[in-house]
């Protein structure tokens, strides 16, 4: 059992949290914390304003207290007893609810809120307002400093302050609190909302059938833009699966063609040479002319079977072939090399070539269309001698308004015109043909694969046959895949219902 295995079978048994719940689960936590968070970033500020204008209130009580502060001071040192005492009162009436601390050297003069007499202050020199704190209690204090023998000091306690923030804390908290099933059930709403285009698209997915000609669309645009993404990438997914599976079902009924033609047409040659055998193998004593005579039938035999074996199995690589191996095909080239090598195979022939400096190219098979030129140019030897016995070949190779046109002329006795179009049905064989019947019919094969088109005819110069083959030179953007529209069943189809040339 691979790692692999093991992780898959775990996520299958892993249970699966709908879309809608995950996104009520994320809002109604989501929303709660940020209530939370903007709450306490809001009890701050309001904690922060409420202080800065408690200390602007403390500093001006302070400055407004420290003329009567001083004037205490100076009775003090001048010792009048009488002027201490009223000081003393007109500093305290000043006060009204604050706590004011009068440092002496004699002792301090306080009335007010005010923190115990043994809590430490700071340093009167620190003019800013500071917070003290002593038996779960807290004051705001500002100190004046009053020459060198004294010190004022003014209180104000927090309690206010401190009881406004706990409340808006606490409201805060509130709010909170009654956002988490707010929160998840607005986005439990908002995620079935949000979910009902994708539980659309799974209906609509779910609901096809293989070999469903007449299935629904599955994207149908729904005005999100990730769903419609989703649907489009779903369509174009199935849209190759279906074009993988008809090109998989055509080359199951290629394969089954393929034997059921392999058994139908060998089995002729092959029972005719096991007679020839069985003749050898039973009259030992044959005279050398029969007996040369049955070994030439065995011989033709042979070569009758490799071709045909030749032949099905490049028509059946052409039922299967697409446009992914296209490729930029210069035809003259092709044109030349096809007539070199039947050259090697017929020195007696005469082969000329004619195509122009600049090259012809195409988008094509290459080896495709090296085959169309091979049988076009071999059925020419085997039926273009001319009256005086000899093989003379023209092979024309031109650029179009129309396409790319291949010509291959010969001196032949010509094609009668109501068996123009019977020619390219498989198997189908003159009476002096020495083929299988399939030349021409790879020819037409690979026309149409190319989408291209192919017609019989008489050469100019009134004798003979002239097959032309026209060819698009740019692949057709209608067609990118090559798949649509192309014929692939040269194998399976009956020839009486093919119609040559694609």
């Amino acid at each position: 059992m691979t790692a692999a295995s093991d992780r898959a079978r775990e996520t299958r048994r892993r249970p699966a949290m709908r879309l809608s719940t995950r996104i009520a689960l994320a809002v109604g936590v989501l929303v709660p914390l940020l209530v939370i968070a903007a709450g306490t970033l809001v009890v701050r500020w309001v904690t922060a304003d409420v202080t800065h204008r408690q200390d602007v209130a403390l500093r001006q009580r302070a400055d407004h207290l420290a003329p009567d502060a001083r004037a205490l001071v100076r009775a003090v040192e001048n010792e009048r007893e009488n002027a201490v005492r009223a000081r003393e009162n007109r500093l305290l009436d000043g006060a009204l609810d604050l706590g004011v601390r009068v440092e002496l050297p004699g002792g301090p003069v306080s009335a007010g809120p005010q923190p115990p007499a043994g809590v430490p202050l700071p340093d009167a020199r620190r003019r800013s307002p500071v917070t003290v704190r002593a038996g779960g209690k807290a004051w705001r204090m500002v100190s004046r400093p009053l020459g060198a023998t004294g010190t004022l000091r003014v209180f104000q306690p927090t309690s206010e302050t401190d009881a406004r923030t706990a409340l808006l804390r606490r409201r805060v908290f509130v709010v909170a609190g009654f956002a988490v099933p707010v929160s998840a059930l607005a986005g439990l709403a908002v995620g079935s909302t949000a979910t009902r285009s994708l539980r659309a698209l799974r209906r609509r997915a779910a609901a096809i059938e293989p070999d469903d000609a007449a299935r629904p669309d599955v994207h149908i645009a729904s005005g999100v833009a990730e769903v419609d993404d989703l649907g489009r990438t779903l369509a174009a997914v199935l849209g190759r699966y279906d074009t993988q599976t008809a090109r998989t079902r055509e080359a199951l009924e290629t394969a089954r063609a393929f034997a059921a033609t392999v058994d139908h047409e060998l089995r002729g040659p092959l029972t005719g040479m096991r007679t020839d055998l069985d003749v050898l193998a039973t009259y030992p004593e044959l005279a050398p002319a029969e007996r040369t005579e049955i070994v030439t039938d065995l011989a033709a035999g042979q070569e009758r079977i490799l071709s045909l074996l030749a032949s099905l199995r490049a028509l059946a690589q052409g039922d299967l072939a697409d446009g992914q191996a296209f490729e930029r095909v210069d035809l003259g080239e092709l044109a030349h090399a096809a007539a070199r090598d039947a050259r090697t195979h017929r020195p007696d022939a005469d082969l000329v070539v004619s195509a122009p400096k600049d090259e012809v190219r195409i988008d094509g098979l290459g080896p495709g269309l090296r085959l169309l030129l091979d049988n076009l140019i071999g059925n020419a030897l085997v039926h273009g001698r001319g009256p005086d016995g000899a093989v003379s070949i023209r092979i024309g190779v031109e650029a179009g308004e129309d396409g790319a046109r291949i010509r291959v002329d010969d001196d032949g006795p010509g094609i009668p015109v109501e068996r123009r179009d019977a020619v390219f049905e498989r198997f189908r064989r003159g009476p002096d043909s020495p083929g299988a019947g399939l030349g021409l019919t790879l020819v037409a094969q690979q026309v149409a694969l190319h989408l291209g088109r192919v017609t019989v005819g008489t050469p100019p110069t009134g004798r003979g046959t002239r097959v032309e083959v026209v060819l698009p030179l740019r692949r057709p953007d209608v067609e990118p895949n090559r798949t649509r529209g192309i014929r692939h069943d040269w194998l399976t189809r009956e020839p009486a219902a093919r119609t040559p040339g694609g």
